[in-house]
């Protein structure tokens, strides 16, 4: 039997709206927050590739193309990446990613969900992701105000 999980961060940062979505759509700075972008441009049907750590039969590209986008306010792109060969790391992946901002007072909250884990063949890539994205989304407006901009 399988079942389908999601990863669920939310956050809200002390940073306005705008600051946040420059991290999520600037190509340059989403290397700094969460791994090197290629080709991406924030225009829905845009497809760009992430590239990670390969393993196995995978070659470490991430295949990516922008579903919807609401300046300011939402960015949901596909994520699809490993191989039909490869148990654990590197296994098929076929996913969602969705950015969902809102003002908080003086901040942003921040709803990011990755959806789509099917378990168990992607239970590895869900606790991995889920660990590392608990520890990034809280970072996501540091590359900008920090003076990494």
């Amino acid at each position: 039997m399988t079942d389908t999980q999601n990863i669920v961060v939310e956050e809200v940062l002390p940073h306005a709206p705008g600051v946040i979505w420059t991290a999520l759509t600037t190509g340059e700075l989403m290397g700094r927050w969460l791994m090197p972008a290629s080709g991406f441009e924030a225009v829905k049907g845009n497809r760009f590739t992430f590239t990670t750590r390969p393993a196995g039969a995978w070659d470490g590209t991430i295949q990516c193309e922008i579903l919807e986008i609401e300046p300011q306010s939402r960015l949901v792109y596909s994520w699809t990446s490993g191989h039909p060969d490869n148990v654990g790391y590197g296994a098929t992946l076929d996913t969602v990613v969705s950015w969902t901002l809102e003002p908080a007072g003086a901040g942003t909250r921040v709803k990011m969900i990755h959806a789509g884990f099917v378990v168990p063949r992607n239970e590895l890539a869900l606790q991995n992701m889920g660990e590392g994205w608990r520890k990034i989304v809280p970072r996501l407006g540091e590359v900008v105000v920090g003076g990494a901009a």
